[in-house]
């Protein structure tokens, strides 16, 4: 073998083993892969108080999604918050109730445009028993969600998604087949149609809420979004008064709707997951960024699931 030869056969052997190392570099970085986390912070014009907990979680600079009750009477401060923050994926929390004591909404279409969907003062139906148990009009169904999306378009914020409210918009099949049409109508995803494994902390006592909702993470899976569904508000006498009349465990002292909502408050604002996030342990990403990555074409309907909160 010639000098020639003997150099470029070294040089050739050399190309291998860094090419292989390289390889075997991107295969261990990719494997290392943060999971991709979702958070959706839900019941977002509900009333003063949980606006006031949006902004706080926006002013950390995280991007997280947001589901509007746009059929609540609080919606158009909560409008001004996310102009604020473009960071902020906003999508409609499409609801069919109006669950809480002595403070209660209407439809946007009012008793007379929607009378099968409304109590005998026109209020949405407190439960998803007493929504399924009427005599509900699945044309009244699809104007009132309809209505509702056109609120939210009219508001000035990008859309990006929907979901339901207590799970009623999809509790039966008519009523899913209802939701995807108006999600095309609008050319919007729908949360939990992306294949998030889907997790909220909303029944856990409000003393383990943060525990819970780290091994939560700990345990997110590398390949495909980590969806976790959150409640907020701040602690004041507004939500002190706010009673749950489909959850009575939720009305007992130390553990009312005020002191589970403010304890997940105080999760998203804790040390732990600023860490978790800041330093790249977790990725987190917004339903905006979510859609943009995997296309609404990636849609597809998920089980059957409990309707929730």
């Amino acid at each position: 073998m010639t000098r020639l030869s003997r150099t470029l056969s070294g040089a050739l052997l050399l190309g291998a083993l860094i090419a292989q190392s390289l390889s075997a570099q991107s295969g261990v970085a990719q494997s290392a892969k943060a999971p991709d986390v979702v958070l959706r912070l839900d019941d977002i014009g509900m009333n003063h108080s949980v606006n006031m907990a949006v902004e706080k979680v926006a002013a950390t600079g995280m991007p997280f999604s947001v589901s509007v009750l746009f059929v609540a009477p609080w919606y158009q401060e909560a409008v001004e918050i996310l102009k604020k923050n473009p960071q902020v994926t906003v999508g409609v929390h499409l609801a069919l109730n109006s669950e809480w004591r002595g403070y209660r909404w209407g439809p946007v279409l009012g008793k007379a445009g929607v009378p099968t969907l409304v109590d005998s003062v026109g209020y949405l139906r407190p439960s998803v028993e007493d929504f399924l148990a009427s005599k509900y009009d699945l044309g009244e169904v699809e104007r009132e969600l309809n209505a509702q999306m056109d609120r939210a378009m009219a508001s000035g914020l990008k859309i990006a998604y929907v979901d339901t409210h207590m799970g009623t918009a999809r509790s039966t099949p008519q009523l899913q087949a209802v939701l995807e049409r108006v999600a095309r109508k609008y050319h919007v995803g729908i949360s939990t149609y992306f294949d998030e494994s889907s997790n909220e902390i909303w029944g856990v006592k409000p003393e383990a809420k943060k525990t819970q909702f780290l091994a939560l993470l700990a345990k997110s899976v590398p390949n495909r979004p980590n969806l976790q569904v959150m409640h907020v508000a701040e602690r004041t006498p507004e939500m002190d008064a706010i009673y749950d009349q489909n959850a009575a465990e939720q009305n007992v002292p130390g553990a009312k709707v005020v002191d589970h909502r403010s304890a997940e408050l105080a999760t998203l604002l804790s040390p732990e997951l600023a860490e978790l996030w800041k330093s790249g342990k977790i990725h987190l990403e917004n339903y905006g960024q979510l859609i943009a990555r995997v296309g609404l074409s990636s849609m597809h309907a998920p089980p059957p699931e409990r309707p929730t909160p």
